[in-house]
């Protein structure tokens, strides 16, 4: 268990060290940003069922998207995996599954982002086929 823990921590700590270099920003600040959005989001269904949006979307301004994408980064699962967590120690049900999309915006500052969340359904592959026709 220990060659385990030691090798997540080195994992963990040398994502930080990435967003901290692409977007001056520490990446706490962006999982919280996450975070806020799911728990802004809860809809109250019952005393032991609480369901929250499944889809967030991450807008990066361009230098840090380009940043992101030369280093060939997977940072999309890595917060996925972050929210999922924070879901199950709330007792969260997700809307559907679970996806964290990043995106190129000219909109957004450098530095900066932008996190959105929404439902969305889980659509089978049967579900495109018959749309297709």
């Amino acid at each position: 268990m220990g060659a385990l823990s030691a090798l997540e921590q080195a994992m963990e700590h040398g994502w930080e060290a990435l967003w901290a270099r692409v977007t001056d920003r520490e990446p706490v600040e962006l999982l919280e940003a996450l975070r806020h959005e799911c728990d802004s989001n809860v809809v109250v269904c019952s005393e032991s069922r609480v369901v929250v949006p499944n889809a967030y979307d991450v807008e990066l301004a361009d230098f840090a998207y380009d940043e992101l994408v030369r280093r060939g980064s997977d940072v999309g699962q890595e917060l996925t995996d972050s929210l999922a967590r924070h879901g199950e120690q709330r007792g969260y049900e997700w809307a559907g599954p679970l996806t964290v999309h990043i995106t190129r915006s000219a909109q957004v500052p450098n530095g900066r982002y932008r996190v959105a969340s929404r439902a969305m359904p889980h659509v089978s592959a049967e579900g495109f086929q018959l749309a297709a026709r």
